[in-house]
């Protein structure tokens, strides 16, 4: 009888351990999909005009609230509604970037995405 107790008391700590993790897991995951960035510098590598600026703050602004969304989706989503956010971005900024600068901003992205590990 004790040994059929303190067995279960060992599983039970376990699984409490193991749900602390998956807690702490999703916290740390939240940074990860922080896609805000420095508007002046990304201005000054795309060589953009005030007009351009603007919209691409705002759709910079979008892609972030995407993209923190995607934090809290499950796993299976993720990686669908990541896809899917960047797909978005990119065909937005296409139409305010010209060709050069939209070129160099899907450099900046796809080196982004993959620091990120996304």
């Amino acid at each position: 009888m004790k040994k059929i107790a303190l067995t279960l008391v060992a599983m039970m700590t376990l699984t409490v351990g193991y749900a602390k993790t998956e807690i702490y897991k999703t916290v740390d995951n939240t940074d990860r999909y922080d896609m805000s960035c420095d508007m002046r510098r990304l201005a000054a590598k795309l060589d953009l005009t005030a007009e351009q600026m603007e919209a691409v703050e705002a759709i910079q602004q979008s892609f972030n609230n995407e993209m923190q969304e995607v934090a809290t989706a499950r796993h299976f989503e993720r990686r669908f509604l990541v896809h899917q956010a960047v797909r978005k971005d990119a065909h937005q900024m296409q139409r305010v970037l010209n060709e050069k600068q939209f070129n160099t901003y899907m450099l900046l992205l796809g080196t982004t995405l993959r620091n990120k590990g996304l």
